[in-house]
C-alpha cells in the first residue's frame, strides 16, 4: 500500500476528491482545506493499494495536479484497517505483481547519476574480479558480482527505452560506458602494480583455470543466462524483491568479464581479452532486451486486466 500526499489547487480540489472517492483501491481519505502554503491549495491525504496506484497517479496527472500542486507517495509498511482490507479485495490484480511506473522511473532515474560512489564501487568490484580471475577463485568472482552497481543503470536504461526518455537513456549509457572504462583502466594499472610487487604474474593467467575460464569463452548459454537474469532483475525491481536482485547480480558475468578484459590486456593476451569483451557485450545486451520484454509483458497484462475489470461495470 502507498500513502499519497496531494496538494491540489483550490479549483481542482473537488475533482481530485471525487476521483479518489470513486476509486475502490483508495481508503483513509482525508481533506485539509487550505492547509497547503507552498504551493497554495488543499492538502489531500489517502492510502491506495499498489494494484490501483498507477491508475490513480496517472489520473491525478491528467488533472494537472503536478503542474500547480504536487504529488508525493511513500510505502506503508503496516496498515491495520478493515477499510484497507476491503480496498485490497476490491482492487483488481495482486499487489505483489503491481507495477507503479512513476515509482520505477523515479527509482531507476536515481541510478543514472555518474557519482563518485558508483565509480568507486565499480572499480573496486572489477579489481576484486581481476584478482579472482588470476587466482581462479569463484568466491572472489561472486563477491565482485555482488559489489558491482552496474544493474542500476541497466535497469534505468530499460525503463527509459520503454518510456522513450532520451535524457535518461543518455545518462544511463554514459554511466555504463564511463564506469566500465574507468574500472578496466584501474584494473589494468592494479594488475601491473601487483605484477611489479611479485604478487601475480602472466603465468597465472595462462595456466589452466577450470573454475573461471567460462568468463572469456562465451557460448549460447551466455545469451540464455543473460536473458533469464534480465527477466528476474526487472521483476525484482518492479515487485521490490531485493533478495531476488542479489541473485541476479551473482548470475551474470558483467563485472568479471570486464575484469578479464583488463587483466588479459595488461599482459597482452588479446584473444582472451576479445573473448571477455564479447562476453560482456552479450550479457549487457541480453539483460537490456530481456528487461524491455519483461516491461512489455507486464504492461500488456495490466492493460488487459484493467479492460476486463471495466467491462462488467460498463454492462
Amino acid at each position: 500500500m502507498l500513502h499519497l500526499r496531494v496538494i491540489a489547487p483550490v479549483d481542482r480540489s473537488a475533482e481530485v476528491v471525487d476521483l479518489l472517492t470513486a476509486e475502490p483501491g483508495v481508503t483513509h481519505l482525508a481533506v485539509l482545506t487550505g492547509a497547503a502554503r507552498q504551493p497554495q491549495g488543499d492538502l489531500i491525504l489517502c492510502d491506495v493499494v499498489r494494484e490501483s496506484a498507477d491508475g490513480v497517479l496517472r489520473s491525478l496527472q491528467q488533472l494537472g495536479v503536478e503542474a500547480r500542486g504536487g504529488i508525493a507517495a511513500e510505502d506503508v509498511e503496516l496498515t491495520i484497517s478493515a477499510s484497507a482490507d476491503r480496498a485490497a479485495e476490491e482492487a483488481p490484480g495482486s499487489g505483489a505483481d503491481a507495477v507503479v511506473w512513476d515509482e520505477i522511473a523515479a527509482k531507476t532515474g536515481e541510478q543514472t547519476e555518474l557519482s563518485g560512489t558508483y565509480l568507486v564501487l565499480l572499480v573496486v568490484a572489477t579489481m576484486i574480479a581481476g584478482i579472482g580471475v588470476l587466482l581462479d577463485q569463484p568466491i572472489l568472482i561472486v563477491g565482485a558480482m555482488v559489489v558491482g552497481p552496474e544493474f542500476g543503470p541497466l535497469a534505468a536504461l530499460c525503463v527509459a527505452l520503454w518510456r522513450r526518455r532520451l535524457d535518461v537513456i543518455g545518462k544511463s549509457v554514459q554511466a555504463l560506458t564511463v564506469g566500465f572504462l574507468a574500472a578496466m583502466v584501474a584494473t589494468v594499472l592494479s594488475t601491473w602494480a601487483l605484477t611489479a610487487a611479485g604478487l601475480v604474474n602472466e603465468e597465472m593467467l595462462l595456466a589452466a583455470r577450470p573454475l573461471t575460464d567460462f568468463i572469456w569463452r562465451p557460448d549460447a548459454l551466455s545469451w540464455v543466462v543473460g536473458l533469464l537474469a534480465g527477466v528476474a532483475g526487472m521483476l525484482s525491481l518492479t515487485s521490490k524483491k531485493s533478495g531476488s536482485l542479489v541473485g541476479v547480480l551473482i548470475s551474470v558475468t558483467t563485472v568479471p568479464a570486464a575484469a578479464n578484459v583488463a587483466v588479459a590486456a595488461a599482459y597482452g593476451v588479446w584473444d582472451e581479452a576479445g573473448g571477455s569483451a564479447l562476453q560482456l557485450v552479450i550479457n549487457l545486451s541480453a539483460i537490456v532486451l530481456a528487461g524491455l520484454l519483461t516491461l512489455l509483458v507486464q504492461q500488456a497484462w495490466w492493460w488487459n486486466l484493467a479492460r476486463r475489470t471495466r467491462r462488467p461495470a460498463a454492462g
